[in-house]
């Protein structure tokens, strides 16, 4: 059962369209989704794609609120295959790069990490200042995969949905999750 389950997490960076998407796709690739939005979150998937909690949590099997410290996510004994978070603010980078498990979302991230399973942080940010890239490093140090959300051009995307849903793809792929489909480059 572990194989099959993913932690997701919102946070209040832009880019609500990937967490979505990856809910989405997991659900047809069959497998459990376990999410946890934070407020910020919430907010910015509103602004951005016009859904509120309620519409963000029936997307997954199962939805945590931030402050639910004691749910399943928080014990390394939950089994999980892996966890993205999509997208993810520099205050949640910051948060997981210093071990502060201050909600469920950063606690299920410092789950993922001691336990050893694969984390993958779609980091939203831009220009990046020192704190930004030295939070990367170090969350890069304890085994996270730094993974902004950049669009592969070259495959001449004809929409932000198809931008999104590559990226989507990738990390699937990334995450070794079958039935993922990335495009292959086949050369010039």
């Amino acid at each position: 059962m572990a194989a099959s389950r993913l932690v997701v997490g919102i946070t209040g960076a832009t880019g609500a369209a990937y967490g979505v998407k990856l809910l989405q796709r997991a659900r047809a690739l069959g497998l459990q989704t376990h999410l946890v939005v934070t407020p910020s979150g919430v907010l910015n998937a509103h602004h951005e794609l016009g859904l509120d909690r309620g519409a963000l949590e029936a997307l997954a099997d199962h939805a945590y609120a931030p402050g639910d410290v004691g749910a399943c996510l928080a014990s390394g004994s939950f089994g999980t295959a892996a966890m993205v978070v999509a997208p993810c603010s520099m205050k949640t980078l910051a948060a997981i790069a210093n071990g502060l498990s201050d909600n469920l979302l950063t606690r299920a991230a410092d789950v993922t990490l001691k336990e050893r399973r694969r984390l993958l942080l779609m980091v939203r940010e831009t220009p990046l200042n020192l704190a930004h890239l030295r939070n990367m490093i170090a969350a890069t140090e304890m085994g996270a995969i730094i993974y902004p959300p950049l669009p592969a051009f070259y495959l001449r995307p004809k929409s932000i949905d198809e931008m999104v849903a590559e990226g989507v793809e990738r990390v699937l792929g990334l995450l070794g999750f079958e039935g993922a489909a990335p495009h292959e480059w086949a050369g010039l």
